[in-house]
């Protein structure tokens, strides 16, 4: 008898475990903590679900758009979005739109993907405006 009301308690556990489980995945709660603390805002639904209805990782977009927002860089989560949806590779072009920035050249980010979707290294091609390869 004692069995029969351990089962629905049981059960119960489970489903609620379960349920955290997928609550976790489709929203990134730490993800979306660590982005607010380092000051971009995020919408938890719109952006961060949508990210994974969408198939796009959140993790990499919203890392990428912390890293240029701590360089002085306003980078919309559309943006990298729409990047990433058509390969490209997103952390490259922060990296290179933030040491053309540093560098004092004139980079936008459709530049700087556009440079990136062509196939080239878009960070190598900042880096050798900068320092000039010397072809002997």
């Amino acid at each position: 008898m004692e069995d029969l009301l351990l089962a629905p308690g049981l059960l119960i556990i489970i489903l609620v475990t379960l349920g955290l489980i997928l609550f976790l995945y489709f929203i990134p709660v730490g993800l979306w903590v660590t982005a607010y603390f380092s000051g971009v805002r995020l919408k938890l639904v719109r952006d961060l679900v949508g990210m994974r209805l969408r198939k796009v990782p959140p993790t990499g977009i919203v890392r990428s758009q912390i890293t240029g927002h701590k360089a002085g860089l306003s980078l919309s989560t559309p943006q990298l979005e729409a990047h990433y949806l058509a390969s490209g590779d997103v952390g490259k072009v922060v990296n290179a739109l933030i040491s053309a920035d540093k560098a004092n050249i004139d980079l936008s980010f459709e530049q700087a993907a556009a440079i990136d979707l062509a196939g080239r290294d878009v960070y190598e091609a900042v880096q050798v405006s900068v320092n000039p390869k010397v072809i002997q």
